[in-house]
């Protein structure tokens, strides 16, 4: 397995990648100018914490005033403990509602991962709609987009240097997933996104790209609504029109298409987007689909 890395966006913004970006192997980011550091997004366990922690201090000469969650998945926030409390955590109140009613939850799915000594940590300061934060000379613009891949997502755009920290609203050579928020509702807000003209996107998981990394998201949700339309007409089950279906094998964790398919007929019905669903339901056909545990290598 590769080992994080640091990499250098523009003056003073940095992405940290976890390849290979399958399950719990998230993308952070760094934005630090004078005496003002702000984290994008933590890890899942304490190690990688406490990697993230180090490498933070390799590019920024004060230590994290804020930590930025960008949805409550244990991935991106169960390292905020590591930080602080020095850092005040920061996202949209849904996320911090989330994050308190999951807690742990996401452990219990991996039992055999080394998750370490983690607390919970959710977000004590929140906004609703938009949110400007200033380290330095840089601006970083926060606001919330959703339902889409949770029921509240928070992105983070730096306007002066283009750059984009779109959390698991984008993905790169890893399949995008719904499952907890709408499909519907991640199409709008790859379109929003767009509209912002990026230059570079760091997406939640996987390589750092560009504006081509919003068009192959977009690409595979409207493939799975395809799928789901033409499933539903044929009377097959979310699990059934999985299994019909080629999946693109250069994507990571294809197992999530079954509950995107589920979401995504769930929408051809009339539910709306974010509409609470069994989450622990959908894991399990994401097992069946898989043919076993699904790999997690946090």
């Amino acid at each position: 397995m590769t080992e994080p890395r640091l990499q250098r966006l523009a003056a003073g913004v940095h992405a940290y990648v976890q390849p290979d970006g399958g399950w719990c192997l998230n993308n952070a980011g760094v934005i630090a100018s004078g005496d003002t550091t702000i984290v994008v997004d933590t890890a899942a366990t304490m190690r990688r914490a406490l990697a993230l922690r180090d490498a933070v201090r390799q590019v920024a000469s004060a230590p994290p005033r804020l930590v930025v969650n960008t949805h409550f998945h244990g991935d991106h926030t169960f390292g905020n403990c590591v930080f602080t409390p020095e850092a005040v955590v920061l996202a949209h109140q849904g996320t911090r509602e989330e994050a308190i009613l999951a807690d742990l939850h996401l452990t219990g799915l991996w039992p055999d991962v080394e998750w370490g000594d983690l607390r919970l940590e959710p977000p004590a300061l929140t906004y609703e709609r938009r949110m400007t934060l200033h380290a330095g000379d840089l601006r970083a613009e926060l606001f919330r987009l959703g339902p889409a891949h949770t029921r509240d997502d928070t992105v983070v755009w730096l306007p002066d240097q283009r750059v984009l920290f779109a959390g698991d609203l984008v993905m790169s050579g890893v399949t995008p997933f719904c499952m907890m928020g709408s499909v519907e509702g991640s199409l709008r807000a790859i379109e929003t996104l767009r509209g912002l003209e990026p230059a570079v996107v760091v997406p939640g998981h996987g390589p750092v790209g560009g504006p081509e990394l919003l068009d192959e998201t977009e690409h595979y949700l409207r493939w799975t609504r395809e799928l789901a339309q033409r499933g539903l007409s044929d009377g097959l089950d979310p699990l059934e029109i999985a299994r019909r279906a080629e999946p693109d094998r250069r994507l990571l964790d294809p197992e999530r298409l079954v509950p995107n398919l589920r979401r995504a007929c769930a929408e051809e019905r009339g539910a709306p987007p974010g509409e609470r669903m069994d989450v622990a339901a959908m894991f399990d056909e994401m097992i069946t689909y898989h043919g076993g545990p699904l790999p997690c290598r946090a």
